[in-house]
C-alpha cells in the first residue's frame, strides 16, 4: 500500500500556508486534489496508490512561482513531501 501526505510552509513569513492546492497526477491523469488546511497541511491526500512514477503539483502564495511540479517515483509505503515556499525561492524534502 502506497499513501501519501503534504505540508506548505511559508518560509518568508515563517508560519504554514494554508489554502494551497496540490494535484496528484499519474501520467496525464489527476489522482487526488486537495487543499492545505490551517496548519499548511494535508494529512492524506491519497492512500491505496500503485507503485510508480507521480507528478505532485502545489500552486504556492507567491509573486514568482505559479506552480511547483515534483514528479515523484513511489515504490511502497508512506511518503512525505513538505514544501517550503518564500517568495523567489523553494524546497523541498523527503519527510517522515
Amino acid at each position: 500500500m502506497i499513501s501519501l501526505s503534504t505540508h506548505v510552509l511559508d518560509t518568508g513569513r515563517g508560519s504554514p500556508a494554508a489554502g494551497i492546492r496540490v494535484e496528484l497526477f499519474r501520467r496525464e491523469e489527476a489522482v487526488a486534489t486537495g487543499e492545505t488546511d490551517a496548519d499548511g497541511r494535508i494529512g492524506e491526500l491519497a492512500a491505496d496508490l500503485q507503485p510508480g512514477e507521480y507528478r505532485l503539483v502545489f500552486h504556492p502564495p507567491s509573486p514568482f512561482f505559479a506552480r511547483v511540479d515534483l514528479t515523484l517515483k513511489l515504490e511502497a509505503g508512506h511518503y512525505h513531501v513538505p514544501l517550503l515556499v518564500s517568495a523567489y525561492g523553494c524546497a523541498t524534502y523527503r519527510g517522515s
